[in-house]
């Protein structure tokens, strides 16, 4: 359009913009933008995360073979310093202090031996929850992916690492007149829900971790306190004998006990069922669908924080 000054001279207007008075929202919605880094729906989320498998399973894998490469007996150590471990709560629990009384000591051994080693594989899921994010900053920053994909990976590498050491925790068994039956085939779905329960509170460690970086400084007093009140080096029900029923069933029905005691289940014969809590395998299924959905729920709720500020 154009129009005539008093001077003679012609002067234009611009026409009025199509998007003049749109919010920027509707801007957004009208040419098809979104916010960079938003959280993705929870569906959506799950189906970014099962486009990465192959990352995930890949940078689990990458992480236990580097954990031990700059060590000259390598992977060795997967299954030495568990070993090392129950070696010494052995000599100070078992033959000195008699944590071992009311079981025999092919019995305690093996209990032993197993119960550092499931105990282990919480432990350490964690502790390499509680750095996930914190510890891979770079990664965080660099690369667009779900971030729960990390935590995820750590506790699948933990799980792998497990598995190798399931060979020494069957030697054991078997050096101590424990033989396979139908009952070891339990330790396939104890391992699951384990490691189930695992994920959902490496995720929920990982947002704590990546808030407050210091918090992986307090992990290990609290995963030492949490061993000792599992019943990692002595049986729950002998050691609280003639004490109120509600601290023994409060320490047998947390998680980590009822993963470990249904291990020894399977694979020590004289470890029956009176020595595992009433309704056992619903707790340990109630813990993982309860830890592990909630907690990966937890982590989603602030996928968009991650690596900012």
């Amino acid at each position: 359009m154009s129009d005539t000054t008093h001077d003679g001279a012609l002067a234009t207007s611009t026409p009025p913009s199509p998007d003049a008075g749109l919010s920027a929202a509707e801007l957004a919605a009208k040419y098809g933008l979104s916010v960079s880094g938003a959280r993705p729906g929870l569906g959506e989320y799950v189906r970014q995360l099962w486009g990465r498998r192959h990352f995930i399973l890949a940078f689990s894998s990458a992480k236990l073979m580097a954990q031990y490469s700059q060590a000259k007996l390598g992977q060795i150590w997967q299954v030495a310093t568990p070993l090392l471990n129950a070696l010494v709560y052995y000599l100070i629990f078992g033959l000195i202090l008699q944590a071992g009384r009311g079981m025999e000591k092919g019995v305690y051994i093996p209990f032993l031996v197993m119960g550092i080693f499931v105990f282990t594989f919480t432990q350490s899921s964690v502790m390499a929850g509680v750095r996930a994010i914190s510890g891979n900053l770079g990664l965080v920053r660099a690369l667009h992916f779900p971030r729960a994909s990390l935590p995820i990976s750590f506790s699948l590498q933990q799980l792998q690492q497990l598995l190798y050491s399931m060979i020494v925790i069957f030697a054991v068994a078997i050096a101590f007149g424990n033989y396979p039956g139908p009952s070891w085939l339990l330790v396939l779905p104890v391992l699951f829900l384990q490691f189930v329960f695992n994920t959902g509170l490496a995720l929920v460690m990982a947002r704590m971790g990546a808030k407050t970086p210091d918090l992986a400084q307090l992990m290990p007093f609290i995963m030492r306190t949490w061993m000792y009140a599992s019943g990692v080096m002595f049986s729950i029900t002998v050691m609280l004998k003639g004490k109120p029923h509600w601290i023994a069933d409060a320490l047998q029905w947390n998680p980590a006990a009822i993963y470990m005691d249904l291990i020894r289940f399977a694979l020590i014969d004289k470890y029956g069922a009176s020595n595992l809590p009433p309704h056992v395998w619903a707790f340990a299924v109630g813990w993982a669908v309860l830890v592990g959905v909630g907690g990966f729920v937890y982590f989603w709720k602030a996928e968009e924080r991650y690596g900012r500020g």
